[in-house]
């Protein structure tokens, strides 16, 4: 395929020295790497289906590779960048980077055994992740989860698991949450719906446990929001009627995403119409939401009515 006059276009680079410190891991810097990509595209002037047949794929996978949602191989990112004319070692050397970065294992793939594929995605987009909003109406989400609770989570989830893969799963759910503790840890903003708050998962001490977890949480603990949705305003409100998690990511990329829980599996949109539905859900979901002082209160009463 020849390249037409558009490949004398100015292209204006990232930054890719600083995108590969920045990029965190391997999620982060396929991100980084596919918003490169995607700009050489733009500035050039190409549309998806005019590159597709430079790395032999459809126009959904280069769609794909630009948004950060297919590993990117090193072929593929080479044969693009040959098209586009990018030849300056500096820039060239920073995209290796980046493709050594997205190829890396990251942490959780020890826990592969135990691990689904959509599972694993949404770990990594959390952690490339600046904000998180998540809507839970059954259980509390599994970053603000106790050992305790997510036990019972995951025995009812798997009735018939062995100890072994019950304490596989909870130690990836705890490894999960030192997300939260890091340095740039993502934004948290968390909805519950009021029956969370009653359904006595593990029994009374371990929901005890856990309500008191997360009254911690709301009190103290900076950068995580958690707000009670109540029956009264739940009703009549727009709340899904299964778990939701929005993603916002820096910008420079495809900057939100949408993750749908299901009973075996996971949706994930990334279409600007449908995030823009969910978005505006949320919004309506948080003023629906009690504030932090009621949702302390509320939180404490929960507590004394699981007391013995």
């Amino acid at each position: 395929m020849d390249r037409p006059d558009r490949q004398d276009r100015k292209v204006v680079p990232l930054d890719l020295a600083r995108a590969d410190q920045d990029a965190g891991g391997p999620v982060a810097a396929g991100k980084v790497l596919g918003t490169y990509l995607r700009r050489l595209r733009v500035d050039h002037g190409y549309l998806l289906k005019e590159v597709a047949p430079v790395i032999k794929a459809s126009p959904a996978k280069v769609s794909r590779l630009e948004r950060g949602e297919s590993p990117a191989k090193r072929k593929d990112v080479l044969d693009l960048l040959e098209f586009y004319g990018v030849t300056d070692s500096e820039e060239r050397e920073g995209i290796a980077g980046l493709l050594k970065q997205s190829g890396d294992r990251a942490w959780y793939h020890q826990f592969s055994d135990v691990m689904p594929g959509w599972l694993e995605r949404l770990i990594g987009m959390e952690a490339a992740a600046d904000e998180i909003r998540t809507y839970e109406m059954q259980y509390v989400p599994g970053l603000l989860q106790t050992p305790d609770y997510a036990r019972a989570v995951v025995s009812l989830a798997f009735p018939d698991p062995s100890a072994f893969h019950i304490e596989r799963r909870v130690e990836l759910r705890l490894e999960r949450q030192r997300l939260l503790q890091t340095a740039g840890a993502p934004r948290m903003v968390a909805l519950l719906d009021e029956g969370v708050l009653m359904r006595p998962i593990g029994g009374a001490t371990v929901m005890r446990g856990q309500l008191r977890h997360l009254q911690n949480l709301a009190d103290t603990a900076r950068g995580i929001n958690i707000r009670i949705i109540p029956f009264t305003a739940a009703a009549g409100s727009t709340a899904p009627n299964a778990g939701v998690t929005y993603l916002k990511f820096p910008a420079g990329g495809p900057e939100e995403m949408v993750y749908l829980e299901q009973l075996h599996g996971a949706r994930y949109l990334s279409s600007q119409r449908e995030v823009e539905a969910y978005r505006q859900t949320f919004l309506l979901m948080a003023e629906a939401a009690l504030d932090r002082e009621g949702t302390l209160d509320r939180l404490q009463r929960a507590i004394d009515a699981t007391r013995d």
